[in-house]
């Protein structure tokens, strides 16, 4: 089968990019906050990561964090302990 006939999945569901969606608006009318201290968010990447947060939390179709991304600073802490 020619490559341009196979359909690939989406990444990302319809209403997970909702969320970032609405997250950026949030983000450029200056009225999206961080859940626990409650500051306002003033970067984009971290509007991008509430909105996935979201999407994760209803279940949508967002990929799993990347392990290698979790956990890198204990891993080389403990490292750097033992030597």
């Amino acid at each position: 089968m020619p490559a341009s006939k196979v359909k690939k999945s989406r990444q990302y569901g319809p209403r997970a990019s909702a969320k970032v969606e609405n997250a950026m608006h949030e983000l450029k009318e200056g009225t999206l906050r961080s859940g626990r201290s409650g500051q306002r968010v003033t970067r984009r990447e971290q509007a991008v990561a509430i909105g996935l947060a979201e999407a994760r939390r209803e279940g949508d179709k967002v990929p799993r964090k990347a392990a290698n991304k979790r956990g890198t600073k204990t891993a080389k802490k403990a490292k750097s302990t033992v030597a």
